[in-house]
């Protein structure tokens, strides 16, 4: 296997490289005006390593697959595209409104308290440049009135006078027929082809999402136009430096589905936080080589702290409304929940509580944390850490950044000294009090809504900043065991070097499987039969487009499913690919009853309101290599020996404690660290604090145990 994977985020950019049976790891600062520049120097740094060329590496390895910002960056600078809008007549002011409520979505708890007094974002797409087309088709896909070819033509060139850039083609019920966006785009392309100067691109709703709900569609396709320009632009720019540097094969991007493509069969609203989904595919994958049936991803990166669930049920968890920055869309998306809280996250003393808060604005890479003297001069996480003894300011990431303690030490004094009236240490223990127990209170959040107990659970940490902190969130919800999986600076990046091809197809419906009214089930499989059909063809197309063979496809049937209108839905794998008999339908019952009552407790089950289907959901997939991560039990009897000792300090602890430093190179597989430790390596850092051990295992991996 030669694989390269990539992932950015908002401070560092991760390398993971797999060259026959080696692994390498590699960092570089995410370099935001030119996604390439940092690409190309964590790629330069692992090549250096691994004692290679880049063209050498590039010109001979399988694949280079890419988690990318782009789209995130086009949605925070706000420098997309002029998007032109067309959607049914009477329709014009859907997106303007945003079901009433709008200007909610993707604010914080506390500002939601307060949806009065909430601001509106600013819209992607300006009135004047939403238009009504005269048409119609019913909630069953009946056409009702035909395209006014001319009145089309009119619209069209309204919009490209008012200077349209991108085209979005959003009408009523085109997700149960989607006959007159195609019309529509036809009548498009007709005016400006593809092939001349001045083509605009089109994007049509139900290719981007395929449920009901008109705002969240209209939403998800002109997010998906307003990204356009950014992603061609930055991926094209890319693979002419991968060309540049010998590599000749199609790049692959990572999808916020769990998947992968060619960059010609994607598109830009699936990589949106691709990177760590990408980690969370990794997690999935360390549960069964280390045998953890229950894990808690969490991902602590330099600007944010990202928690999913791997469960022994194998349930798939979805966002169904998923929120990108303040805008509600129905784009099929693995579900995380992402806390501001990072190496880079931000501190500060609310005197109204007199208290020291934490997130969820960061410094990011640029100007990043006060002690990396790149002009940044408030307190965040990363100065808090180098503070209190965790982080060596001569050796910080391998001493490939220089960092000033005393730069920090004046940032906390100064923003979190000053006005509180407490010493340095105490503030530096404050602020890292308090990201530990911001990240502790979302984990229990996130997995007891979920229906579960994070006890039954262990922890997987991972990210540049997770195994500092492990400790302490751990502790704090109670769960006395932590696994630092192999490789865990680079942990997404190595989940994006062990992802499959596969692309998910969805379309709403309403199927009833059990009518409680009529007291009757399904007798009719031809539309839920017909709809699997459609879908699996077109995710064969989506991968035969990529030069996939036909034979190495698999698809897998999904369906969110509920009990009459309830608002709880969740979303079932189904054992079966078509209906033929009464019992299949039973056995999809039964399939959805189970998972119900592993959700949310036996004896929650209501199926005297009936059952019903609302998506049904495909999954085309080609199953690649995976990288082999096996678990040793190997035993190593002697001690490791410390390097060094240093001062830290503990938030639990009232002194600082002599603590030993350990060289990762000097701590092998089966040795175990009593604390206080610190085992540095050139990427991150292994806290291990009072009461707790560390164990070594293959890989860089470690245990940690409360003792």
């Amino acid at each position: 296997m030669r694989r390269v994977s990539v992932d950015i985020g908002g401070t560092f950019t991760d390398c993971f490289l797999a060259f026959d049976g080696q692994y390498v790891e590699s960092k570089a600062l995410t370099t935001h005006h030119n996604l390439a520049s940092g690409f190309m120097e964590a790629l330069q740094s692992a090549c250096l390593e691994l004692g290679r060329s880049v063209q050498d590496v590039l010109g001979s390895v399988d694949a280079v697959r890419y988690g990318t910002t782009l789209g995130t960056n086009a949605l925070i600078q706000r420098n997309g595209p002029l998007v032109g809008l067309l959607t049914t007549a009477g329709f014009e002011s859907s997106v303007p409104l945003m079901r009433a409520r709008g200007y909610g979505d993707g604010l914080s708890d506390a500002e939601q308290t307060d949806l009065p007094g909430a601001d509106r974002p600013a819209p992607l797409v300006k009135m004047s440049m939403i238009v009504g087309i005269e048409e119609r088709v019913d909630y069953k896909g009946t056409a009702v009135l035909s395209v006014d070819e001319d009145d089309v033509r009119r619209q069209v060139r309204k919009l490209v006078d008012g200077g349209a850039q991108a085209f979005v083609v959003a009408l009523v019920n085109a997700v149960v027929n989607p006959a007159h966006e195609r019309e529509v785009e036809r009548i498009i392309l007709a005016e400006y082809p593809t092939h001349v100067l001045g083509a605009i691109p089109i994007v049509l709703s139900h290719r981007v999402a395929g449920r009901k709900a008109e705002y969240s569609r209209t939403m998800s396709a002109v997010l998906d136009a307003y990204l356009h320009d950014q992603m061609y632009h930055g991926m094209s720019s890319l693979e002419i430096v991968l060309r540049q540097n010998g590599y000749q094969r199609p790049m692959l991007l990572v999808h916020n589905t769990s998947g992968m493509a060619q960059l010609n069969s994607t598109h830009a609203l699936q990589t949106i936080h691709s990177g760590p989904v990408a980690g969370l595919e990794a997690s999935n994958y360390i549960s069964g080589q280390f045998k953890l049936p229950n894990i808690i991803a969490t991902d602590m990166g330099g600007t944010s702290f990202d928690i999913g669930l791997v469960t022994a049920d194998g349930v798939k968890f979805y966002d169904f409304n998923p929120v990108i920055d303040r805008w509600l869309v129905s784009s099929p998306m693995t579900y995380l929940h992402t806390l501001g809280a990072g190496g880079g996250s931000i501190a500060r003393y609310d005197r109204l509580w007199d208290a020291v808060e934490v997130g969820p604005d960061s410094a990011g890479s640029d100007p990043g944390p006060a002690c990396y003297g790149r002009g940044g001069k408030l307190p965040t996480t990363t100065d808090a850490n180098l503070v209190l003894g965790y982080l060596d300011e001569n050796n910080y990431a391998g001493g490939t950044i220089t960092v000033s303690k005393r730069r920090a030490e004046r940032a906390i004094e100064e923003y979190i000294c000053k006005p509180s009236g407490m010493t340095l240490i105490e503030a530096a223990k404050a602020i890292k009090r308090k990201v530990d127990a911001n990240m502790a209170l979302a984990i229990f959040k996130e997995v007891a809504v979920k229906g579960y107990n994070p006890k039954h659970f262990a922890i997987l940490s991972y990210g540049g900043g997770g195994p500092i902190h492990a400790c302490g969130y751990a502790a704090r919800l109670g769960v006395h065991k932590v696994l630092i999986p192999p490789f865990s600076s680079v942990f997404s990046a190595l989940g994006a070097g062990n992802m499959d091809a596969l692309h998910i197809h969805e379309k709403s419906l309403y199927l009833m499987l059990y009518d409680a009214t009529k007291r009757t089930m399904l007798e009719d499989f031809s539309v839920f039969n017909a709809t699997v059909a459609e879908l699996e063809v077109r995710g064969r197309e989506d991968l035969v487009r990529q030069g996939v063979a036909l034979s190495t496809i698999n698809t897998r049937v999904e369906m969110d499913m509920r009990y009459g209108n309830q608002l709880a839905q969740i979303s079932v794998t189904s054992p079966l690919a078509r209906l033929e008999s009464m019992q299949d339908v039973i056995t999809l019952l039964d399939r959805f009853s189970v998972n119900y009552a592993q959700r949310f407790g036996e004896g929650s089950q209501a199926p005297e309101a009936g059952v019903r289907i609302n998506v049904i959901r495909v999954v085309s997939y080609v199953e690649h290599e995976r990288l082999k991560l096996v678990q040793s039990t190997a035993s190593t009897p002697a001690q490791a020996v410390p390097a060094s000792h240093r001062e830290c300090w503990f938030p639990e602890v009232q002194d600082g404690r002599m603590t030993a430093i350990y060289d990762h190179r000097a701590v092998s597989e089966g040795m175990t660290i009593v604390g206080p430790a610190l085992i540095e390596t050139p990427r991150t850092t292994y806290l291990v604090e009072p009461g707790w051990k560390l164990t070594m295992g293959l890989n860089s991996s470690a245990w940690l145990v409360k003792e």
